[in-house]
């Protein structure tokens, strides 16, 4: 394991190096001029600047400097864990995705924790019904609803749960100039207001978990150890909780932990169906107006996150499985 872990670290290393030069070179491949007009909230020109401004702007954000001298200023700033100064917004970038954070860290944390029960349990009864009623309906029902676009279920349950049938707020993640009486109150509103796009992440994540629970669990229950815990007369549910359920979890828990970057690319565009405050309508906010140093902060920030979960994945699976630790041991 100590001669893997330099390499592993390595490798890491030169991803994150890949991810920093594609994330400092695709917001300046974008077509337009931050400084060229002055942007509304959704992208609409409001006034043009003037060639005196724009020279000065760009001056200001280093913009009219070499490709390459822009470049090493960036590398310089992010080791300074500076990730510069919004144009549209006039705010540190990391004051902005530090405020935004935990409205996206909500959303997603909510639906990786109940696409994973819904999943792992839906899974697991499917595989103990394979080929009866009860799988022949869940089966082709998961695949379905798991094919269908964020966005989309996003829009449905928006028309039909909150406008149609007024049971959720229609958008935001509080309600506007609303006065609590109490903590417990505010939390409650909260969540009302969190329902829909969890509802929606959940729905869109729960049928690949249940195919995984699902796969995995019936590779388990054809093992021999099973066998002989239905012949010892154990009882069902101790069955399924220790023996199977137990011994399916690794790829579960891999999933998890990998499923991570899809969910944040669902929430972006989910944050943008309900007009959640979140870090996915901040970036498109900022595509739209040209905001380079606020595009290349959450670029950054989300891709770090996969990365981050995929080396926790890593060291997960290596300690569920001591297979792989022995192996790691042995290699070259």
């Amino acid at each position: 394991m100590r001669c893997r872990l330099p390499r592993r670290m390595l490798e890491y290393g030169l991803t994150v190096w890949v991810i920093v030069t594609l994330n400092f070179a695709l917001p300046r491949l974008m077509p337009g001029d931050p400084f060229l007009y002055l942007s509304a909230d959704q992208g609409d020109e409001v006034a043009r600047f003037s060639q005196a401004q724009q020279d000065y702007y760009h001056s200001q954000y280093g913009l009219d400097r070499p490709l390459g001298i822009q470049y090493a200023a960036y590398l310089g700033a992010l080791l300074k864990a500076d990730l510069g100064y919004s144009i549209y917004y006039n705010q540190n970038v990391t004051v902005l995705l530090l405020r935004r954070l935990p409205w996206t860290l909500l959303l997603v944390s909510a639906a990786v924790v109940l696409s994973t029960l819904a999943g792992c349990l839906l899974g697991s009864l499917s595989a103990h019904q394979r080929g009866r009623w009860g799988d022949r309906w869940l089966y082709p029902l998961m695949i379905a609803v798991s094919e269908i676009p964020a966005f989309l279920l996003g829009l449905v349950l928006l028309f039909w749960l909150a406008a149609a049938w007024r049971l959720f707020p229609l958008s935001g993640a509080m309600t506007h100039f609303a006065m609590y009486n109490s903590s417990w109150e505010k939390l409650l509103d909260i969540l009302r207001h969190a329902a829909l796009p969890v509802l929606t992440l959940t729905l869109v994540r729960t049928g690949g978990m249940y195919l995984l629970a699902r796969n995995s669990m019936a590779a388990v229950l054809t093992r021999d150890y099973m066998r002989t815990a239905r012949a010892k007369g154990l009882h069902r549910l101790r069955i399924l909780a220790r023996h199977s359920l137990r011994n399916a979890m690794l790829p579960i828990v891999t999933r998890i932990f990998l499923s991570l970057g899809g969910l944040v690319g669902g929430a972006i565009l989910v944050e943008n169906v309900f007009a959640y405050p979140g870090l996915g309508r901040l970036m498109r906010e900022a595509v739209l107006i040209h905001d380079y140093p606020m595009v290349q902060g959450i670029f950054l920030l989300v891709t770090l996150s996969v990365l981050s979960a995929n080396y926790l994945a890593d060291g997960i699976y290596a300690r569920l499985d001591p297979r792989i630790q022995a192996g790691d041991a042995g290699a070259p």
